[in-house]
């Protein structure tokens, strides 16, 4: 017989994520193969069925899939406390790692540092083309979901717009709701929550207020940190997909104003592939590296809970009354629109900034490609495919100096 719901040790629940924080490679697709191994065939928290619904609940919000997922099995199994501990242990190692990378890469320089850091944007374009791949194979299989997808990237490539990606988003679930309608899945799991109805309301109305209210707040200009903390929330409120689809939404919040260089972004994102965890603490990364103050630690820490605080929010506004929503054809053929929009602003955020600012020569094209095919062919792990790019970063750097 299952034990109810939230009576465990919030203890117990951060030693497991901690574990899979420090050795969780892959992106999002692989967090949730490891957390089914771990949670389901391992330890037995849940079972299939109510683990296949979870994981659909979390890929249909906005917000960071995986994340949302094991904060998910973190309040099943101890409440409100065990959702903490599961971020926290699951969050805190690639967070830290990109701090200490971007107190590094502030130190990086001469041919070998700037060869490194231009490897690594190598990779991000390699990175990007993968996930792109891999999301027009699953969520645009069919021409009506393509021409949105097409549709939305010429959006977002020709717009001068810092709204655009708002825009193609929002026309997609429109699109979506006349184009993409089919019978709605059946539920074969049922998720038990600690979480009530209130207790929902409560939680949509803070993502509300806050979506709304921050902008409000930053436009008085009362202080920087308002305005960097809006910043990361927006990303996080925005953002369908998760994983690589966060990069166009921050690129637009930190480059475009000027707080980041397209070169220290890219960098950064391309670091973020070698390390364990959710993709999303690049935004630790960002809010230590950005120009206007507050930066370094304090910025790193507005910047991961500003970016991960709406997806929770939403997830658990949405935990009490999934059962009934998920069964309606209109919210399913608006997200099927949704979610073929962001493949495309995905898709133009390949060509500008990821692949201009960084494909130059035939030499990088070379480096992009190699590690292009070692992820799709070889299905090498994305750490090794950060060290070859890199290695190749310093070597062709070193080239250019001998043949100058």
């Amino acid at each position: 017989m299952r034990e109810p719901s939230g009576t465990h040790s919030p203890l117990e629940v951060l030693r497991v994520f901690l574990k899979l924080g420090l050795t969780s490679f892959g992106g999002p697709v692989a967090h949730i193969g490891y957390f089914r191994e771990e949670f389901v065939v391992r330890r037995v928290w849940l079972d299939d069925a109510s683990f296949s619904d979870l994981v659909a609940l979390c890929q249909f919000l906005p917000g960071p899939a995986s994340s949302q997922v094991g904060f998910s099995i973190g309040l099943i199994r101890a409440g409100y406390l065990g959702g903490l501990a599961a971020w926290t242990g699951f969050t805190l190692p690639s967070a830290i790692a990109l701090l200490l990378f971007a107190y590094g890469a502030n130190t990086l320089g001469g041919p070998v540092g700037l060869g490194l850091l231009h490897g690594l944007k190598l990779v991000a374009v390699a990175i990007v083309a993968q996930a792109v791949l891999g999301m027009v194979r699953t969520l645009c299989p069919d021409r009506q979901r393509a021409s949105i997808a097409g549709a939305a990237t010429l959006i977002v490539l020709f717009s001068t717009s810092s709204g655009s990606q708002i825009a193609a988003i929002l026309l997609g679930g429109v699109v979506g709701l006349w184009l993409c309608r089919t019978p709605a899945p059946v539920s074969t799991g049922v998720i038990v929550v600690p979480v009530s109805r209130r207790a929902g309301i409560v939680s949509l109305v803070i993502f509300i207020f806050l979506l709304v209210g921050l902008p409000l707040v930053r436009g008085l200009g009362l202080a920087q940190g308002v305005a960097l903390f809006d910043a990361f929330y927006r990303s996080g409120a925005l953002v369908f997909g998760g994983g690589h689809v966060v990069l166009p939404l921050l690129r637009d919040a930190f480059v475009a104003p000027g707080w980041v260089s397209d070169d220290t972004f890219l960098a950064g994102y391309g670091a973020a592939q070698a390390i364990p965890g959710p993709l999303f603490t690049f935004a630790a990364y960002l809010g230590a590296v950005v120009g206007p103050s507050p930066h370094g630690a304090t910025g790193a820490a507005l910047g991961l809970i500003g970016i991960f605080l709406p997806g929770m929010l939403i997830l658990v506004g949405t935990l009490p009354f999934w059962e009934t929503f998920r069964t309606r054809a209109g919210a399913q053929a608006a997200m099927r629109g949704i979610n073929a929009a962001v493949v495309g602003i995905l898709g133009g955020a390949l060509y500008n900034p990821v692949w201009t600012s960084s494909v130059r020569t035939t030499a990088d094209f070379s480096v992009a490609l190699i590690g292009f095919i070692l992820l799709i062919m070889w299905r090498a792990p994305p750490l090794l495919v950060v060290v070859v790019g890199a290695l190749a970063g310093v070597a062709l750097a070193q080239t250019q100096l001998m043949n100058q």
